[in-house]
């Protein structure tokens, strides 16, 4: 139809834009690898929903269904891959994800390789099959593959202690858009398995993210304390999820059964990644 657009594939990328700006933006987690789940939480009009691939039950077509129910909404899709591997990079452009987290990256050459994993040639080494890809529109948008070098904004997960001691080598890679802490393994990784809010490590956080924002790199983590998000936020942190589907859910569901005093485990409560 004349006139008609597709929402959320517009030219340009305004997360990126934002975190270039310093403007804080509040995120949420979906892990629950449903559409239908994410469709839920985009109405709540977060800056950003992180549609998990690393530790989520998502393949490439259940992150496509997300991508598409969240496009008609405010909130800026996230996705976070798998790992980093530029046959998946590939995909997940191609899908029409634009800014992307990336679990695991350890040293300024494992950024630097992400980085041209999100370009097209002769920047990176992104293959091209835009005319094919959702990300161009199926080539409604001719300039596509000329101007997605710019779009795309990658995010790293910095979250092992040698990540760490590398962190302002890493933030100085060009094309790093912003370095995210993962508190959980980064606590493993500290000593403190499943107890990432452990003195020690919130204070490694702490200190990691004055080093990112000290670069001039955009710094992000998650947290399911609405406490520890404004102290994030006030370190200057940009982009900070403040809760997981599953993690919300799950308190719901238990507080209920609690209150009709049935019994439930809760050995596994507390861990956030």
């Amino acid at each position: 139809m004349k006139g008609s657009r597709i929402t959320g594939l517009e030219p340009g990328n305004t997360f990126k834009e934002a975190l270039a700006y310093r403007q804080p933006q509040i995120g949420f987690w979906l892990s629950m690898g449903s559409s239908y789940c994410a469709e839920m939480c985009a109405t709540a009009s977060f800056d950003w929903l992180l549609i998990d691939g690393e530790h989520a039950p998502n393949d490439i077509n259940s992150t496509l269904a997300q991508l598409q129910v969240v496009s008609a909404y405010r909130s800026h899709p996230v996705v976070r891959a798998v790992q980093g591997e530029p046959a998946l990079i590939k995909q997940l452009l191609d899908i029409g994800a634009q800014t992307l987290l990336v679990p695991m990256v350890d040293t300024p050459e494992q950024a630097a390789h992400m980085v041209a994993a999100t370009r097209y040639p002769p920047e990176g080494i992104r293959g091209v099959g835009a005319a094919v890809a959702r990300a161009s529109r199926w080539n409604g948008r001719s300039d596509y593959v000329h101007q997605a070098n710019d779009e795309v904004c990658l995010l790293v997960q910095a979250e092992t202690l040698t990540a760490l001691d590398n962190l302002e080598a890493i933030c100085a890679v060009d094309g790093v858009d912003g370095v995210f802490i993962g508190p959980a393994d980064l606590a493993a990784s500290m000593g403190y398995l499943g107890n990432p809010g452990h003195p020690d490590v919130q204070a490694a956080i702490d200190h990691a993210i004055q080093t990112i924002v000290a670069s001039g790199k955009a710094a992000g983590t998650l947290t399911g304390s609405v406490d520890q998000a404004k102290r994030f936020l006030s370190l200057g942190a940009t982009f900070v999820a403040v809760g997981l589907d599953i993690s919300l859910l799950m308190q719901a569901v238990r507080q209920r059964s609690e209150e009709f005093d049935l019994s439930f485990d809760v050995s596994s409560e507390g861990n956030v990644y």
